[in-house]
């Protein structure tokens, strides 16, 4: 009899209990502030997005982002790596300003090749504005202890509190490449409290994000907006670890089936004087980096799933983005770190159809540019540190006119040495690029991008004037910028 009294009570109280949880999701709403979501895949390529038809993959749930919002059709990683390409998302600035040159590890922490502390950064802004600030997935901004040359490199490190900036929630980890066994550092825990998972990492992440739109265990403040970042690691290296029910997608497919761009090659091309060399022992991998960007569109569609049932899609900035591409055998490399547009393009996508509307924009949106870009689109424009180094281009969202770029800049550099590496940019025809060896030599790299879309011919040396003119381009970029590599 008790039971079912109980029983009675709770269905009388539910309509009133779903009503007071509307309405709190409501007061949000009106409150004027959008939420963000800042979702970006670790090795994703602009070519895997599905509604290109390049690579063989099928991401329903992106392309709709990409179909009902912006999609940015020419941005780059400017450095295609995954710590600068976070440092430059965090801070607005290029790598030689915010001193994350490389990916962070304990042979560079001596040279300060991590986040600093006093950086104010996009979660810093969100936070000191009104946002419960959230933060999932992949770091990669810390410096473990030095260690001394000869020792083992460590990569991963914990992130204390005090040099979260601003993130009230994290469930995060440092650096690691545990696909299917991931753990995390939560919000509360400790140095020793690593949370251990048996679950694809993607679809595990997907599980916290939801629990945390719920908001059953006071994860964020309901009363806020919320700003969430969601680092994804696949489809990063290892590319084996991926839920069979993906690669089943591909069975019977081998990597030759999968791969289509003409610029393929299966041996090493050694006239480059940069990249992975490892292609004829990793390119046999290429069905699971595809069957990993499958399930990595699956678990996004569970998220934008739960932001419907929870009423908070329509008043949410979904970004789509990615750290860097993946060479996967084009130009005979694999992986990144090259001016190759495999590895340099990514994909940019920003949905909010409730202010924006749809539409494929060329601007040659830099990484350092996201943070004024979205703070401007949140209505935060007046609270964009006057230290960024990138242009708030959210005037591009309401059909305004605005100063556009002619090019983009490419780096790539040692923080031992930062005047080392190499250096170029792309304009709206061309790819340059020029490596320095470690004795100072340069050798050049321009391709017609117009002409020649897989970049497979070198035309340096072929017209001496143009030549020229792309290398005084290039010196005058980079002393704008007091780039040591001119000297």
């Amino acid at each position: 009899m008790k039971t079912i009294k109980n029983q009675v009570i709770i269905f009388i109280l539910f309509p009133f209990l779903f009503i007071a949880c509307q309405s709190k999701e409501k007061n949000q709403q009106e409150s004027g502030q959008p939420n963000l979501l800042f979702i970006f895949a670790d090795q994703y390529r602009r070519a895997s997005l599905g509604f290109l038809n390049e690579d063989p993959v099928s991401t329903p749930n992106i392309d709709k982002l990409a179909t009902q919002g912006v999609f940015f059709s020419r941005a780059v990683a400017n450095h295609p790596l995954c710590s600068p390409y976070r440092g430059m998302l965090m801070t607005g600035k290029y790598p030689l300003s915010n001193g994350v040159i490389a990916n962070c590890h304990s042979g560079r922490t001596a040279y300060g090749n991590y986040l600093k502390k006093d950086e104010v950064c996009f979660s810093d802004v969100l936070a000191q504005n009104g946002y419960s600030a959230g933060y999932v997935g992949k770091w990669h901004l810390d410096g473990p202890e030095p260690t001394k040359p000869g020792e083992k490199l460590v990569w991963d490190a914990w992130c204390p509190p005090s040099h979260r900036h601003g993130f009230s929630f994290w469930y995060s980890y440092g650096t690691h490449n545990r696909h299917n066994n991931p753990y995390y550092w939560t919000t509360h825990g400790s140095r020793e409290d690593t949370v251990i998972v048996n679950q694809w990492s993607p679809e595990h992440e997907a599980d916290v994000i939801i629990d945390y739109l719920k908001n059953n265990k006071g994860q964020r403040e309901q009363k806020e907006p919320f700003a969430l970042f969601w680092s994804i690691n696949p489809p990063h290296t290892p590319f084996g670890e991926v839920p069979e029910k993906y690669k089943a997608q591909f069975a019977g497919k081998g990597f030759k089936d999968v791969l289509t761009r003409p610029n393929v090659r299966l041996t090493y091309n050694t006239e480059l004087k940069r990249g992975d060399k490892g292609v004829e022992r990793n390119i046999k991998y290429a069905p699971d980096y595809f069957a990993m960007i499958n399930g990595v569109d699956d678990q996004i569609g569970r998220v934008i799933t739960q932001l419907k049932e929870l009423g908070l899609y329509d008043n949410t900035i979904i970004v789509f983005s990615s750290d860097h591409g993946e060479m996967m055998g084009s130009q005979g490399l694999m992986h990144k770190n090259v001016w190759f547009r495999e590895a340099y393009e990514i994909p940019f996508i920003v949905h909010f159809p409730q202010k924006v509307k749809a539409k494929v924009e060329e601007l040659m949106i830099s990484v350092p540019d996201y943070m004024p870009t979205l703070l401007g689109l949140m209505g935060l424009g007046n609270k964009i540190p006057d230290a960024i180094e990138g242009q708030d281009y959210s005037n591009i969202f309401f059909g305004k006119e605005v100063s556009r770029p002619d090019k983009q800049l490419y780096f790539g550099s040692e923080p031992s040495d930062p005047s080392s590496g190499t250096r170029g940019f792309r304009n709206k025809h061309y790819t340059f690029a020029v490596v320095k060896d470690n004795n100072g030599k340069k050798f050049y790299y321009l391709y017609n991008d117009k002409n020649d879309p897989y970049q497979m011919e070198n035309i340096w040396g072929k017209d001496l004037t143009f030549d020229k003119k792309m290398e005084e381009e290039l010196d005058h970029l980079l002393k704008s910028m007091d780039d040591p590599w001119v000297n």
